[in-house]
């Protein structure tokens, strides 16, 4: 059926949509949508679900009674079963996900856990390995603590903070610190190590093991999520696989950065 909206002084027609889409390049979101809205076409809600997923919206769009209800349904060209999946749509994905992935999530946990943990490390960077090997012996022997040396001397944004980093994610860093990192013991100062363009030295502050607390349970969750979607995504026609830029992805390198 064909339809108009109005966007400020402008009246588009149903029919120009997918030009906008293309020319806005949203077809790749689209067609992601499209995807999500196919897995979670079974997932159902309760009425007391779907009733505080109204009134959130409502508060959240200002809308106080039934007939500027029905106006915001009209404007939007739709009826009240796909206002309910509008509205209840990241609840059903949360089911999903809970539902696909919720019995699996121990395991998972378990075996992403190494990555997981986060550190509060020390870092110093310098370009020169010769002033790299002086700074790691004045440290070592007392002459300088590790902060004022980072301080003075080091050339990344640590300089900032005395050196100290974090916390953050193990897999966030650089392969090569990472695994320097997880073979640490805190207050272990390792020689200068190369990395990219730069001489780093380390010294682990702090080990933060990952917990299967419920914050980590919803990241995992969304993160099996988006690892199926890209196989859904792998799955697509040829002509649609040039739109979300499959064919022409290539892999990510790692940042060659200490941090």
């Amino acid at each position: 059926m064909a339809y108009e909206i109005e966007i400020g002084d402008r009246t588009l027609a149903s029919e120009e949509l997918m030009t906008l889409l293309t020319q806005y390049n949203m077809m790749p979101q689209f067609l992601r949508e499209i995807l999500i809205d196919r897995a979670i076409a079974q997932i159902t809600c309760t009425r007391e679900e779907i009733s505080t997923a109204s009134q959130h919206f409502f508060k959240q769009h200002q809308i106080s009674n039934s007939t500027e209800h029905e106006a915001w349904l009209k404007h939007y060209n739709l009826n009240h079963k796909q206002f309910q999946a509008l509205i209840t749509r990241k609840l059903r994905i949360e089911k999903f996900q809970q539902e696909t992935w919720g019995n699996k999530l121990e395991s998972y946990f378990l075996h992403r856990k190494p990555r997981l943990d986060r550190v509060i490390y020390s870092l110093i960077r310098t370009q020169e390995l010769g002033i790299a090997n002086e700074l790691y012996f004045r440290i070592l022997a007392g002459e300088q603590t590790f902060a004022e040396v980072a301080r003075e001397y080091s050339t990344g944004p640590e300089a900032n903070t005395n050196g100290i980093v974090g916390p953050v994610d193990l897999e966030s860093l650089h392969p090569g610190l990472a695994k320097q990192l997880q073979v640490s013991q805190p207050g272990q100062l390792w020689r200068p190590i190369p990395f990219g363009e730069f001489f780093v030295i380390i010294r682990l502050e702090k080990l933060l093991p990952a917990q299967l607390d419920k914050f980590m349970q919803q990241r995992l969750l969304k993160e099996l999520f988006e690892s199926w979607l890209q196989e859904q995504i792998h799955q697509l026609s040829d002509r649609d696989k040039a739109w979300m830029m499959v064919t022409r992805k290539q892999p990510q390198e790692k940042s060659s950065n200490a941090a």
